[in-house]
């Protein structure tokens, strides 16, 4: 069911449940009014009985008929009964064959005054002190009338009722219509945008509403999302060129080398020189595509719940490190007045293998930047109010300002360092990794005096 249909029916079902609603309670007023009004009626006609028949010393029934039909208006199928103390019938006009019960005169008597059904008659019984005795005087009658104009009440109701549905649903679809027309207009919009338009916007001045309506908000939030949606897709081609780039060069550079191989016959020598030359190509091909099967693990959602021992890791990642460049690297976990009283603040939730990739691309950049005799230092300190901070300083080629920007962009490479082997995902990386665990990397570099590169995670204290 479409938006319009269901806003008509929500809204007609509320305005006939009102309108059921009001005119029930006009008709019960109208029962309640009517039903008064005949009793008043039936009394008037007890009490001109009683004044008639008694203080008149007894009138003769058919003297009385006579003068009812001369000087007033007979209700329908009416009866009028007097009895006497004794319950004797002293006076009937009309049915003769309704007789009350004794009980029930008994009650006229005590109440004084007392409405009741007789069949289809409503009927009132007084209780009259004459000097001649004690009386109950009864009038009975149907409310023909009453009934007549109730259902021509009830009749003019349904009419109105059904009418009034058909005009409410007719200016609710009406007005419903209108006010969808800008969603309308903004689904049009959204509609001709395709994977290869993000660049177009949703024209918020088209809808002709205000600066805080909610279809402007909405406008605004899809132009929004159509601006990250543009600049993850023009990442994503970006990605894909650069990697496809990246993945070509060694796999041409060991197809052309196994070509030349393999040309004409050669010494065994010459043969090794090749193998090892294709062999540092895969290699570095095997890098690449290990790099990216972490980035893209990196990026999607994952359990972090491995307890990881920050100060371990360190050492592990030191290990993992060629035994030519060991050396070089210098863990510092700082002075005994300078580690945490609770070696637990050295632990965070997270994912062991990732955060050794993270930290090893940050000491292998280190490593590869930096010439063979300078150190590389890795060092953690935790902060006094939770967390640590991992530190990879180098003292190599450094960073300059305008490159520095754009370092974590996945194969981007400064100018200064395009010359080293490498492939510009061994940051972007690392920085996936610090956002998966909740944490940050950032880098201060000034040009032929190093880097540094800060990892900051979150602690966790033992349960």
């Amino acid at each position: 069911m479409t938006i319009r249909n269901r806003l008509t029916w929500l809204f007609l079902s509320i305005v006939a449940v009102l309108l059921l609603a009001v005119l029930a309670l006009v008709f019960a007023l109208q029962l309640t009014s009517s039903q008064r009004e005949f009793q008043q009626r039936l009394r008037e006609r007890a009490q001109v009985t009683s004044y008639i028949y008694l203080e008149k010393d007894e009138m003769r029934a058919s003297a009385f008929r006579d003068f009812e039909k001369k000087y007033l208006q007979a209700l329908s199928n009416e009866i009028l009964q007097v009895y006497d103390a004794s319950g004797r019938v002293r006076f009937v006009a009309a049915d003769e064959r309704v007789r009350l019960s004794d009980a029930l005169l008994a009650r006229i008597v005590l109440s004084r005054e007392v409405y009741f059904k007789l069949g289809a008659r409503q009927a009132v019984g007084i209780f009259y002190r004459d000097n001649q005795g004690d009386y109950v005087i009864v009038a009975a009658a149907e409310n023909v009338y009453g009934h007549h104009r109730l259902q021509s009440l009830a009749t003019i109701m349904g009419v109105i009722f059904v009418v009034s549905l058909l005009v409410i649903y007719a200016a609710g679809r009406f007005f419903a219509g209108r006010a969808l027309a800008p969603i309308a207009a903004l689904n049009d919009q959204v509609d001709r945008i395709t994977a290869l338009d993000l660049h177009q916007r949703v024209d918020e001045g088209f809808l002709r509403t205000s600066e805080r309506d909610d279809l402007t908000r909405l406008a605004r939030t899809f132009n929004r999302l159509l601006g990250r949606l543009e600049a993850s897709f023009e990442g994503q081609r970006t990605f894909v060129r650069n990697a496809s780039h990246e993945l070509r060069t060694p796999l041409t550079a060991s197809i052309g080398e196994l070509q030349v191989l393999l040309a004409r016959e050669r010494s065994p020598e010459n043969y090794r020189e090749g193998a090892a030359s294709v062999l540092g190509e895969l290699l570095q091909l095997k890098e690449l595509i290990n790099n990216l099967l972490d980035m893209a693990q990196a990026e999607g959602s994952m359990q972090l719940t491995e307890e990881v021992r920050l100060d371990e890791l360190l050492w592990e990642v030191r290990e993992g490190v060629t035994p030519a460049r060991r050396a070089r690297v210098q863990v510092d976990l700082g002075d005994l007045a300078d580690l945490p009283a609770d070696p637990a603040a050295f632990v965070i939730a997270g994912h062991r293998g990732l955060l050794a990739r993270a930290l090893g691309n940050l000491v292998d950049n280190a490593l590869k930047y930096s010439a063979d005799d300078k150190k590389v230092l890795l060092s953690l300190r935790c902060q006094p109010g939770g967390g640590c901070v991992v530190r990879v300083a180098d003292a190599g080629l450094g960073i300059a300002a305008e490159d520095l920007a754009q370092v974590f962009q996945p194969f981007f490479r400064a100018a200064a360092v395009r010359g080293v082997v490498g492939h510009g995902v061994g940051l972007p990386l690392a920085q996936r990794i610090a956002a998966l665990h909740g944490g940050t990397l950032a880098l201060r570099s000034e040009p032929g005096r190093g880097t540094v590169a800060e990892l900051m995670l979150g602690g966790r204290a033992a349960d």
